[in-house]
């Protein structure tokens, strides 16, 4: 639980979303806790969750199901690689592929 104040300086507890991952057979996926779709295509989608950024790699991505109020997200296509990328890691990230891509 999260402790937050409302407009009359009075405390409030707002329950903080949980963050699941379910994998089905490398062919779907669906996730919980998504604040934001960052970007996405047919091969990576970025979002942010509340657990931090994850990426998902793989080959016809698309989007099966969005529902923004609850903050879950389905994916369908060929899963190859699903990572976190915490800040320090995506400023290395960014050096890596602007070195790479010059």
């Amino acid at each position: 639980m999260v402790q937050e104040y409302n407009n009359n300086h009075h405390p409030s507890t707002v329950a903080q979303k949980e963050h699941q991952v379910r994998i089905n057979n490398r062919r779907s996926i669906e996730i919980s806790g998504v604040k934001e779709v960052d970007s996405f295509d047919n091969e990576e989608f970025l979002l942010q969750t509340v657990m931090g950024f994850i990426m998902i790699r793989g080959e016809n991505l698309q989007i099966k199901n969005l529902d923004v109020g609850e903050g879950n997200v389905a994916i369908k296509g060929k899963i190859f690689e699903l990572s976190y990328i915490d800040e320090q890691q995506g400023d290395k990230a960014k050096g890596f592929f602007s070195k790479l891509f010059k």
